[in-house]
């Protein structure tokens, strides 16, 4: 109850301070006029889509099945607004905001040129590869858990014109894949603490599984927690005050369960009301492919082997009574308001 009480007062004291969080994070945030939104889209006219979501909440899956769409490609990691250094470092150094902005610049009109340059950078990078394809819409995935609903705001500002998707899924079930994720792929990251629960894991997963040892590093399950809460109460409440109907929220659960009804509703969002009938049987044959969890079992088959990869309700074979005490704390309501739980009785 401690940490979730503090990450409210958090929240509140962010509010006091700067006001609503949309303010907080719009402030000193480069934005694109309208008149320069329709001068570069003659020279970049495809629609485009982002893709947020916390780490291991089903993005990439998302992404894959979206750009099945005869019509729209996708593709994902471009971190222009969702990592450091982002979009906004190719003019932080001040000698070339100064450059774009200096009255003596004949080119600029007058008005500092940061944001068309940025926004052209991406545009070209983006409409590149779709144009190849032969599609006429474009979007990337990339997490935004590392800058939560900053992310939001710094997108606004060069794609105010954009649809942004925000994809959820149970944060118990987000946390546990990214911890097994870091135990795969990324071995060599892992602190001495973290690699003997590696080894204890493969040596004994009984103990994880059924005798109640966590899986977790002290404190980590708290920071990870706080972080997927964080993450989606920031960008929910930003990205519908700067988005508002260009803005659409799913829950990674839906799209497994029902990927057909979740994938028109979101090719309608993207303007195609209409599909092909065949698109139903190549999204049921992509589902059946896992690619992330191929590529975890040529890494650790040895680890895998216990994993139910991309399952929902993986948490209940892992998290001991701690840690469902804490998740439940710091997380116990979004877990209510996104529909994962009725109430705090788990």
């Amino acid at each position: 109850m401690v940490n979730k009480i503090a990450a409210r007062l958090k929240t509140v004291f962010r509010v006091l301070l700067h006001g609503d969080e949309a303010k907080l994070y719009k402030r000193n945030t480069l934005e694109l006029t309208p008149e320069e939104i329709l001068e570069v889209k003659e020279f970049f006219p495809m629609p485009k889509f982002f893709i947020f979501g916390h780490a291991r909440s089903g993005t990439t899956l998302l992404a894959r099945l979206i750009r099945l769409h005869p019509d729209i490609h996708c593709n994902w990691q471009a971190h222009f607004f969702t990592r450091e250094p982002t979009l906004y470092s190719l003019i932080e150094n001040p000698k070339v905001k100064e450059w774009l902005s200096i009255r003596s610049n004949r080119w600029n009109r007058g008005r500092d040129l940061s944001a068309l340059v940025m926004r052209a950078s991406s545009d070209f990078i983006l409409e590149r590869e779709a144009r190849r394809l032969g599609k006429s819409v474009v979007g990337d995935k990339s997490p935004n858990n590392q800058l939560k609903g900053k992310s939001v705001s710094l997108l606004h500002g060069i794609y105010p014109d954009a649809k942004l998707i925000f994809i959820v899924r149970d944060g118990r079930d987000a946390v546990l894949s990214h911890r097994f994720q870091g135990f795969i792929d990324f071995p060599n990251r892992l602190k001495k603490r973290d690699l003997q629960i590696r080894e204890d894991f493969i040596e004994s997963p009984g103990a994880f599984l059924k005798e109640n040892q966590s899986i977790f590093s002290p404190g980590q399950l708290m920071n990870e927690m706080e972080s997927w809460v964080e993450n989606l109460e920031e960008t929910e409440c930003l990205a519908n005050d700067l988005y508002g109907s260009a803005y659409l929220q799913l829950r990674y659960e839906d799209l497994i369960s029902d990927p057909v009804f979740t994938l028109e509703k979101i090719w309608s969002f993207l303007g195609f009301s209409e599909s092909d009938p065949k698109l139903k049987e190549t999204v049921l044959s992509e589902m059946t492919r896992n690619p992330d969890e191929e590529w975890q079992k040529e890494q650790a088959n040895e680890m895998t082997i216990n994993i139910r990869k991309g399952k929902s309700g993986s948490w209940k074979d892992f998290f001991s009574d701690q840690d469902r005490l804490l998740a439940k704390q710091i997380a116990g309501e979004t877990l209510i308001k996104w529909g994962y739980e009725k109430d705090l009785e788990w």
